[in-house]
């Protein structure tokens, strides 16, 4: 198969819709609503037979989680896919989708204020703005991490045009890094460590997710076939570091959270296990997907053929995102 059909730029230029234009919308929302199903319903599967109980609104916290990382993804994605494309000889470097950052600085400006809201009513679901003490968030770890996140997001609005990657990358990195912090708190062991582990886990996560798609929407619009091929290639040498390492910070945040001994047990009889194994499970599917195209990249007489398993690569991730947002809205398995 191809991407790069003449057609694919008049579209973007503003031209005739392509014949499967619309079909490919609606299978976008369509993905977009089962996923949005996953965050709002996993808590709930999640917490069965457990005897363990879910704070407030878990569902609708979980959702609001999923669209502040996907969200994250979508800037530093494009960046990775920028800086990519910049080393690819004869790339065609004006002929480049429209960027996403602005939207995605909006939702996840709009998901950071409903987490901030929550942390505004003692971790419940506000029903009244009086049920909201605004000035306590900067009293607390978790207000003062929500309200570093709305302001990294509304900052990352207005610099979303910017032409300077540092410009646009430091928002991003405030917003991984508040993450990192409000999920170990000052009374756990060693919270730096977790903190460290989760920044790095949370950025490579979002460099392969949204990198894998600001790369195939590059494929979409680029004539050359070769320089396609090699962007492709590019991207797969670096999303193997990321998953290495998203591995290895990974399994050690885990084994943080569950002891070796008691991980087989966890991973069954308490919510946050299960979706955790629910996680690697799909990271595996993901992993082969990402393999299935590396060959296909290396052994086929047209190397673009590798954007089918791609493609659905990104589907995968778009659920490994989802999973992880319901993972955050779960009572840990230990106390520290």
């Amino acid at each position: 198969m191809t991407s790069t059909r003449p057609t694919a730029r008049s579209a973007d230029a503003g031209g005739p819709a392509r014949p499967g234009s619309a079909g490919r919308a609606v299978a976008v929302l369509a993905l977009v609503a089962v996923a949005a199903l996953i965050p709002l319903l996993g808590p709930r599967g999640a917490l069965q037979g457990t005897g363990e109980a879910a704070a407030p609104g878990a569902g609708g916290i979980a959702l609001l989680r999923t669209v502040l990382f996907a969200a994250l993804c979508v800037p530093v994605g494009e960046l990775l896919a920028a800086r990519l494309a910049r080393r690819v000889p004869g790339a065609p470097p004006a002929d480049t989708p429209r960027s996403w950052a602005p939207l995605a600085a909006v939702a996840g400006l709009v998901a950071s204020l409903g987490l901030a809201s929550v942390v505004a009513t003692g971790n419940l679901l506000p029903h009244h703005l009086s049920d909201m003490d605004v000035g306590g968030l900067y009293r607390t770890r978790d207000g003062k991490s929500a309200l570093l996140e709305v302001n990294a997001f509304a900052v990352a609005w207005l610099c979303a045009r910017s032409r300077r990657p540092a410009v646009r990358a430091w928002p991003s990195a405030v917003v991984a890094v508040a993450e990192a912090l409000r999920v170990h708190p000052a009374a756990e062991h060693h919270p730096l460590i977790g903190s460290g582990l989760t920044f790095l886990h949370v950025t490579c996560a979002a460099l392969w997710v949204g990198g894998l798609l600001h790369v195939l929407r590059l494929l979409r619009t680029w004539r050359p076939a070769e320089a396609g091929a090699a962007l492709l290639g590019l991207y797969a040498r670096v999303a193997a570091v990321l998953f290495a390492v998203l591995t290895a910070t990974g399994t050690w945040s885990a084994l943080r959270r569950m002891p070796p001994g008691t991980v087989l047990e966890q991973l069954t009889a308490t919510a946050y296990g299960r979706t955790l194994l629910a996680k690697g499970l799909v990271v595996a599917v993901v992993a082969v997907l990402a393999l299935w195209a590396r060959l296909r990249l290396r052994r086929e007489a047209d190397p673009l053929g590798a954007c089918s398993p791609a493609r659905a690569e990104v589907v995968a991730l778009g659920v490994v995102v989802a999973v992880s947002g319901v993972l955050t809205a779960l009572p840990l398995p230990i106390r520290w």
